[in-house]
């Protein structure tokens, strides 16, 4: 295990202790799985066992971790049934979300969503890494989320795309290709960008609606076609999205 050590001491000690541990479990540093003693991780981090605890303590509301008395920190695997979970959330949030931030996105954040859509495009097709390629679509979503207005939306989003991320589960090169994947973002950008929100709706909708049927047959070993999710149809959603 490697963790970078955490600066000396400030007022956001806990913090930079939290964010150094979520980055080492999304990114794969810390194995699913695994225990990590309290002594341990507080010595990598050149810090005393207090922040460390508090951090632990918000990971495990998370649902990343859990605390075992006297043993430490064990890294909760993903399951199956968690990615259903997590993309059941996402559709029922993420396509709402676009439809608002569509009519209230600027300029400026029409380039910060070009921006990570090149980004995601800048991958290597030739060896995608699935864990760049799931942060750099995550970055994507953010842009989407945070413009809808709702900051604790986009932050609680994230900590759900964080779970997938201790996977490290993808369609891309399995059961879809990269291209593919980037296609599904450029309508969506497209959409948004020309201003239709009911189009950017129904697109995201087909996108996460896609991803995780593909994603839960693929991680399953589902035959396809027999799993019957009872997604609604994007007409089914419509009515839900507001001025």
């Amino acid at each position: 295990m490697r963790i970078d050590p955490v600066p000396p001491a400030g007022p956001s000690m806990e913090e930079e202790v939290y964010q150094r541990l979520r980055n080492g479990i999304v990114a794969g540093d810390l194995v699913p799985g695994a225990l990590y003693s309290m002594n341990e991780l507080a010595n990598q981090l050149h810090v005393s066992r207090t922040p460390v605890a508090q951090a632990v303590a918000r990971l495990a509301d998370l649902g990343m971790v859990s605390v075992e008395h006297r043993r430490g920190m064990r890294i909760l695997e993903t399951s199956v049934h968690d990615l259903a979970e997590i993309y059941e959330i996402r559709l029922l949030l993420e396509p709402r979300a676009v439809f608002r931030a569509t009519r209230l996105m600027r300029k400026a954040d029409h380039r910060d969503l070009h921006e990570s859509l090149d980004a995601l495009k800048a991958v290597s097709s030739a060896s995608p890494n699935p864990r760049e390629l799931l942060r750099r679509d995550k970055a994507f979503h953010r842009v989407i989320l945070q413009s809808s207005g709702n900051r604790r939306l986009a932050d609680y989003v994230d900590s759900l795309r964080d779970l997938q991320m201790i996977r490290g589960a993808s369609t891309v090169d399995r059961t879809r290709t990269l291209t593919d994947v980037i296609a599904d973002h450029e309508r969506i950008c497209a959409h948004v960008v020309a201003g239709d929100a009911v189009k950017a709706a129904e697109e995201m909708h087909s996108h996460i609606a896609m991803t995780c049927r593909l994603l839960i047959e693929q991680e399953s070993g589902a035959v396809p076609g027999l799993l019957g999710l009872p997604w609604p149809r994007p007409a089914d959603t419509t009515p839900l999205f507001g001025d």
